[in-house]
């Protein structure tokens, strides 16, 4: 594991925190009963294979 060989002050780490963004996921259309439903990419199979109910 990597240890720092010095003591990061509270502002460069209060900085570098700040620069981390959290990113909207990419919805993708996905038809459900013939209903067209936009869900996360990373669900798409789950959705199909009806392990997950559509919202809506």
């Amino acid at each position: 594991m990597a240890v720092p060989k010095r003591k990061m002050s509270r502002s460069n780490t209060r900085h570098r925190r700040a620069r981390w963004k959290a990113t909207t996921p990419a919805l993708v259309p996905v038809t459900v009963d013939g209903v067209s439903y936009l869900v996360p990419q990373r669900l798409v199979k789950a959705y199909e294979r009806g392990l997950l109910r559509p919202e809506g």
